[in-house]
């Protein structure tokens, strides 16, 4: 027999839908590696009716400890003629089926029937489960002077009194479990997964907020915070908005939490169509609000291009705007730090000029050139000719065939790890990932500049409408798409995204379409992917 695991999006279920089962066991001790099951007791419900009871005694086979028996009231001989557990557990576990486990101290019964059902082959329960013990620590404390099931019972005034029998004390605990159902409906636990986050909710001020996630829909979206002032203070993506925007309540200590929490007077929200609509609303809404806790992608102050140039003897250099003066450009980067990684990347890979002097006015070779790792017309001893093929190399290396720039890194790589100067090698695998992963984001980003209005659908049904690299419409599984219209593709498509927030905008519109089994449906232009793709980093690795 088996039983399957609920998926996340399963326990969005709304609680008078969940099938429980309310357990209880006796044992001969607190342990499952040398003590027995004696009794099983249990009450499953269906949409908060009663919908069967399951109760036996069970032969542990092994004697049962006095002191148990004076607990229990269970001897000896009321267990001889009792089936054993081989017998008890498959047909307790076809009772219990796929509903969720609840109980008090519950971990303890089900550490007995997981050792249980491992023995006799049927591996661990997959079941969630409930603890009326913590439920109870989150909703009642104070109102109590311990946590006991019997003192839960007399306070919820339950018709069955525990009295260390299974099925009397699983009565008991459902009576107490469906008290503080009624308790955490107060306080927006409606839902399977609110229920099973509730164990590590945050207590007093910020948990009272969770109230301002009741409007929230169980569909993907962005969320947005904002302050007492109106101010929107951090943006984020969910599949699930209600269930992600509640998790911020339950148990994250994160201290940069507890002050967002601490500041937060409204949440905001927008419904998407897919995940990749939430993805890119997310990145806009974050470039157009900067959210002062969006700290990791919020957009840069500044933005950094790595440029060759288009003089006599061109070189590399770091720009902050991107122009139409004839450069190649590569970008753009969120920091200079960034750009500056790249750029060392394409000087261990080709011996291009590094010095900035005009050609032919020094009297000497510049510093770089006496080295041996550039080639530099400094001093007017390298023709026009000679140094354009170093040039063509760099060009072709960004444009046409990526492995003219990263294969050399590989075999320095190669080279510093048989030498064993590891950290130098891991330098420059650094620098192997950061330019190959600058090449491929130009390259995809000017395959979407040429097809101009593309109509892709993911093996979900999710479909998107591109336009030049950015998200035109978007709809979801078993909608109809909006009509294609042509693009006007007049203008030259620039070299790169011309801002940091268009670049991640187009690189997860790329990342979608290579990663979601996608169709291209129809496109308004030519889809020309390059003929060289750019290397992976197996051979890398393998260093």
């Amino acid at each position: 027999m088996t039983v399957s695991q609920r998926t996340f999006e399963d326990m969005g279920v709304h609680l008078s839908d969940v099938t429980f089962c309310v357990l209880d066991l006796e044992t001969t001790g607190g342990s499952p590696a040398d003590c027995g099951i004696t009794e099983i007791g249990a009450l499953r419900f269906r949409g908060g009716e009663p919908d069967g009871t399951f109760q036996t005694l069970v032969n542990p086979g092994a004697p049962i400890p006095p002191f148990i028996t004076v607990m229990t009231g269970i001897t000896q001989a009321m267990v001889i003629e009792a089936p054993p557990v081989e017998e008890a557990i498959p047909a307790f576990l076809e009772f219990l089926g796929d509903a969720v486990i609840v109980g008090h101290n519950v971990r303890f019964d089900i550490s007995f029937l997981n050792a249980a059902a491992e023995r006799l082959g049927y591996g661990r329960l997959p079941n969630r489960s409930s603890d009326t013990l913590t439920l109870a620590r989150r909703l009642c404390r104070n109102e109590i002077r311990n946590l006991k099931l019997g003192t839960l019972a007399a306070h919820f005034r339950s018709p069955t009194t525990p009295t260390h029998r299974a099925f009397d004390d699983a009565a008991a605990t459902a009576h107490v479990f469906w008290a503080l159902l009624e308790r955490a409906g107060t306080i927006g636990v409606t839902h399977l997964d609110d229920l099973l986050a509730l164990k590590t909710a945050r207590g007093a001020p910020s948990y009272k907020k969770i109230g301002l996630t009741d409007a929230l829909p169980r569909r993907p979206g962005v969320y947005l915070f904002k302050d007492r002032t109106g101010s929107v203070i951090y943006v984020g993506k969910a599949k699930n908005l209600r269930s992600r925007v509640r998790s911020y309540f339950y148990g994250d200590e994160r201290r940069t939490i507890h002050t967002m929490l601490r500041e937060l007077e409204a949440i905001d929200h927008r419904v998407c169509a897919n995940e990749l609509e939430a993805e890119i609303t997310e990145v806009r809404l974050i470039s157009a609000h900067v959210p002062r806790h969006n700290r990791r992608s919020k957009p840069p102050k500044s933005q950094h291009w790595v440029k060759l140039t288009s003089e006599k003897f061109p070189r590399l250099s770091l720009a902050r705007v991107q122009k139409e003066d004839g450069g190649t450009y590569l970008g753009p980067f969120r920091s200079r730090k960034a750009s500056e990684l790249v750029m060392n990347a394409i000087w261990d890979a080709v011996p291009i000029r590094r010095c900035r002097g005009a050609a032919g006015k020094r009297q000497a070779r510049c510093a770089f050139d006496q080295l041996g790792v550039s080639v530099c017309p400094c001093a007017g001893d390298v023709d026009e000719a000679t140094y354009a093929t170093i040039v063509e190399r760099v060009r072709r290396g960004i444009d046409e065939d990526p492995a003219l720039l990263l294969d050399p890194l590989v075999d320095k790589v190669t080279a510093h790890a048989r030498e064993q100067r590891y950290e130098e090698a891991g330098w420059v695998r650094d620098r192997h990932r950061a330019l190959a992963r600058a090449i491929d984001r130009r390259r995809s980003w000017r395959v979407l500049q040429e097809a101009g209005m593309l109509w892709a659908e993911s093996s979900s049904g999710d479909g998107a409408l591109i336009e030049r690299g950015r998200l035109a419409a978007a709809w979801g599984g078993g909608e109809q798409p909006p009509l294609l219209a042509p693009a006007d593709l007049e203008d030259p498509a620039p070299q790169t995204p011309p801002t940091v927030a268009v670049a991640e905008e187009a690189h997860l519109v790329w990342r979608w379409l290579e990663t979601n089994e996608t169709r291209i449906i129809d496109c308004s232009a030519p889809l020309s992917l390059p003929v060289h793709p750019v290397p992976s980093l197996e051979r890398l690795d393998a260093a």
